[in-house]
């Protein structure tokens, strides 16, 4: 389009100004905001920072290990410095806000990781996440606090734990330490948790936790003993070897048992009572004897293996124990002597009440009459322990019961060792009574007498002769043998012709036997003509017996009718 121009464009821009924020703004904003959030919720949810008192810090550190009651965090370990004067460590740890209520004075902090502890494993998740500070809320009553000493090992009781804790007194610990089992009839029922050493100079208390429902079995009649170890014994049975159980022999352990008494109903438990913690099971058992009658007695035999504590017996029987040994000197005698303090204890003897109402001195007094004596015996022969036995033995010395005091004196005779000794210093003694050096001496006047005659001159010519006689039978036998040779060499030659003879003479001996033996001819024919001549003779003297009678028949003739 030729001619014609394009009409003229006019653009125009219209600015405008709006006020605010953009929105890509809104982004750090949010972030300003949130993080403003979480310092002041951190602020605001943050505890008190306490500190706890440790020996070492080892397998702690600074902003991550934790504190934590049942597996759950209620605070972080913030810093890790020395005491002042450098001895322990102290742990500043920040608890959270919501749970200070536990922070009261008894409560209890240590360090949980790998550890053996009461014979128990613990703590061997921590190989893993590390290790971390347990807490035990204390009971609720005591003052709220911020300054702990932590425990460098575990409480053995937990807090909530239900049972009754009870208190024994002994007068030593032995291998018991925290964390020894408490045993009720071969089953674990609780543990030792403490102990008190303030009167250490007379005797240790020990604390045993017994949980419940085994805590209802523990009266003011239970009786507490010491089941430490191995116990073995040595009797009719052979050697008989006791053990609580593998735990008590490694780590010391008490057993208990509650005994029902048919005269005495059971006792509350006093929540002050202080139980006595005895040796053994047996010595628990005569506790529940009240009854003892104090003895002494004095022995000239040696007391060597008898202790406080050895038994006294009545024909084998167990009756009483021992109670001390003295030395003291005797005016009367002036010498020393040992009396021996025992106990007899009555309720292990079955007696009448007549015996009763007479009461132990007259009842010592006429057993004494009766021949009984107190003397030493051998309770083990391996160990070369004694005891005391009383016996009533025959024809006894007439002796007196005597008091010394309160306490009875009874008489005491020689122990069966004592015998045997005695009977040993008699053949000592007839020994010594041999002449032994005179005997000596004959026997070395006779060994220097034989001496003499083996050395004289008559012994020296018998030899000589003797010497003599043999040459002279030595040139004997070499010319009997000189001799003799020849002979000895024909000797073969004669023996062969001897031999030749008794052949022949066999023969000749066969052929006889053969000619006139039994079977041969010749010896029948003269069996027959012995018969013939045999039948002649007989013939012949009846003959003679005819004329004997009839002499006239020789001229008559036989008449008739003659036989």
């Amino acid at each position: 389009m030729s001619g014609s121009g394009h009409p003229e464009a006019t653009v125009r821009a219209k600015v405008e100004r709006r006020r605010g924020i953009a929105p890509i703004w809104l982004i750090p904003l949010a972030t300003v905001l949130v993080a403003a959030y979480l310092v002041w919720h951190e602020f605001n949810s943050r505890g008190p920072l306490i500190q706890v008192g440790f020996r070492t810090a080892e397998g702690l550190t600074a902003g991550q290990s934790q504190l934590r009651i049942r597996d759950v965090a209620v605070g972080k370990v913030e810093t890790i410095g020395l005491t002042p004067d450098h001895q322990r460590v102290l742990i500043g740890i920040r608890m959270n806000k919501s749970e200070t209520d536990l922070l009261t004075e008894d409560a209890q902090f240590w360090v949980v990781k790998p550890r053996i502890f009461a014979g128990n494993v613990s703590g061997l998740d921590t190989l893993i996440s590390g290790s971390y500070i347990q807490i035990q809320p204390g009971a609720g009553r005591q003052a709220a606090s911020n300054n702990f000493t932590g425990l460098e090992d575990p409480p053995v009781r937990q807090f909530d734990e239900k049972g009754v804790t009870v208190h024994l007194r002994a007068p030593r610990l032995g291998s018991l330490s925290i964390g020894s089992p408490v045993f009720y009839r071969d089953l674990q029922v609780g543990q030792i948790v403490a102990w008190d050493l303030t009167k250490m100079d007379e005797y240790v208390t020990v604390s045993a936790f017994i949980t419940a429902p085994y805590d209802k079995f523990i009266t003011g009649n239970s009786r507490f003993w010491n089941a430490s170890g191995l116990q073995v014994k040595l009797g009719a049975e052979g050697v008989q070897l006791q053990v609580e159980s593998l735990r008590a022999v490694l780590l010391g352990g008490i057993a208990f048992d509650t005994p029902s008494l048919p005269d005495q109903a059971p006792t509350p438990l006093a929540a002050d009572r202080v139980f006595t913690l005895y040796t053994d099971r047996a010595d628990a058992d005569r506790a529940l004897l009240k009854r003892r009658v104090p003895m002494m007695s004095y022995f000239d035999d040696s007391i060597s293996g008898l202790p406080v504590g050895a038994p006294v017996v009545f024909q084998g029987i167990r009756i009483g124990q021992v109670s001390g040994l003295d030395l003291e000197w005797d005016e009367k005698e002036s010498r020393l002597r040992v009396p021996v303090r025992y106990e007899i204890e009555p309720e292990r003897i079955a007696i009448s009440s007549s015996v009763l109402n007479r009461g132990p001195i007259e009842n010592a007094r006429l057993l004494i009459k009766e021949g009984l004596r107190a003397r030493l015996a051998s309770a083990n022969l391996l160990t070369g322990q004694q005891q005391i036995s009383l016996d009533f033995i025959a024809d006894a010395e007439p002796a007196e019961l005597t008091m010394h005091g309160d306490v009875l004196v009874i008489p005491s005779a020689p122990g069966a060792l004592a015998g045997v000794m005695e009977g040993v210093n008699r053949v000592i003694a007839k020994i010594d009574q041999i002449p032994i050096a005179q005997i000596g001496r004959n026997l070395n006047n006779t060994l220097a007498g034989t001496d003499q005659l083996v050395r004289g001159p008559e012994i020296k010519g018998a030899i000589t002769a003797l010497r003599s006689a043999l040459g002279s039978v030595q040139d004997v036998a070499k010319r009997i043998d000189q001799a003799a040779t020849p002979a000895l060499r024909d000797l073969p030659a004669t023996m062969k012709t001897v031999q030749e003879a008794v052949g022949n003479a066999n023969r000749l001996i066969g052929s006889v036997q053969r000619g006139y033996g039994d079977d041969s001819q010749f010896n029948r024919d003269l069996d027959r003509l012995i018969d013939q001549l045999t039948v002649a003779t007989r013939s012949v003297r009846t003959l003679a017996d005819q004329l004997n009678r009839t002499p006239e028949a020789l001229i008559r003739g036989r008449t008739t009718g003659s036989p």
